[in-house]
């Protein structure tokens, strides 16, 4: 149920220029006027993001897009129409007045509609755009409840709504809509096929990501890292990996519990959208049990898991891959 005063309360927070911690159905964001540099500021100090590190704006209605790109192309319009509200963000060129702070002072803007209830109650009551990055220092788990929220931030941020945990639990898909070619440069639960399918036989083709795309959120080698060491292992080594440790140091995520292993240990779902939905509730769980190491066994290397298999590699960057 939404709280109607909570949600006054949240809009007022933004027009004064401060922070909101709001739920989305991908994870929870770290939310700011889109319009004010200042508040815009805050977001970088309060995550300890690089300045040139876009964020996307979050809008309430498709047509507000209008506001923010020029340029918009049918097979963008096409996608919104398809995917949103929902777990998708269009990179578009930038309208003049959107911020540099916004875009990394690049020529493109990111654009999302969540689905999220309580995040569209809060979007159409303030009624413009609302940055949104993901609500944690920069880098690390991203969050899912309010309560990840607060673990991050404490008293740093004025008010945090709680929506529950979020539905799909990883980041939305971005799609470069701003040249000739799209190219997924990050993927999520809207998958390439989907896109494909929306497009239909007369769209253009999803390309392969290149050096000269936008930067986009989440796009560094290393990312949604927890602090424990993360070694990302197949089904095959992951008994002889935990061997090969000592007892009691290493934490498990993997889809059935290690012969003989009586440590920490998160079962990992089978099914794609729930492994999505649980992935960093479950890397958090075990970053604060105190191991040395947290082995997570490979997920399929199937499409509909090109989203999970993109943060764990991200998170296990420079750890080592068996």
């Amino acid at each position: 149920m939404i709280d109607d005063a909570l949600i006054v309360q949240a809009t007022a927070v933004l027009k004064a220029g401060g922070l909101v911690g709001l739920p989305t159905e991908t994870v929870y964001g770290l939310a700011a006027d889109a319009s004010s540099a200042q508040a815009i500021a805050k977001i970088y100090a309060a995550k300890g993001r690089p300045s040139d590190h876009p964020v996307i704006v979050h809008l309430a209605h498709a047509e507000q897009i209008k506001d923010w790109a020029i340029d918009i192309s049918e097979e963008a319009w096409t996608l919104a129409r398809a995917f949103w509200p929902g777990p998708m963000t269009l990179i578009l060129k930038r309208a003049p007045h959107v911020l540099d702070a916004v875009t990394g002072r690049q020529d493109t803007v990111g654009l999302r509609i969540p689905s999220h209830p309580v995040a569209h109650a809060v979007l159409a009551a303030f009624g413009g755009g609302v940055a949104a990055p993901s609500a944690n220092k920069f880098g690390r788990v991203s969050p899912t409840t309010a309560q990840h929220v607060r673990e991050e931030f404490g008293d740093a941020i004025d008010l945090v709504l709680d929506g529950g945990a979020s539905e799909v639990g990883i980041e939305s898909t971005i799609i470069d809509c701003s040249t000739a070619v799209l190219r997924v440069l990050r993927p999520g639960m809207v998958t390439e096929s989907m896109i494909a399918n929306a497009l239909g036989q007369n769209g253009k083709p999803v390309a392969e990501q290149k050096a000269a795309t936008p930067r986009v959120s989440g796009s560094l080698d290393a990312h949604y890292a927890p602090c424990t060491r993360l070694l990302l292992v197949t089904p095959e080594t992951l008994a002889a990996t935990l061997a090969a440790q000592q007892p009691g140091c290493v934490a498990v995520l993997s889809h059935a519990r290690p012969a003989g292993f009586s440590g920490e240990w998160r079962q990992a779902a089978t099914d794609a959208r729930v492994y999505a939905r649980e992935l960093y509730a479950h890397l958090r769980e075990l970053d604060g049990v105190g191991a040395d190491m947290m082995l997570i066994e490979a997920p399929p290397q199937r499409a509909e898991w090109d989203g999970v298999n993109d943060r764990l590699r991200r998170a296990a960057y420079g750890s080592g891959e068996t």
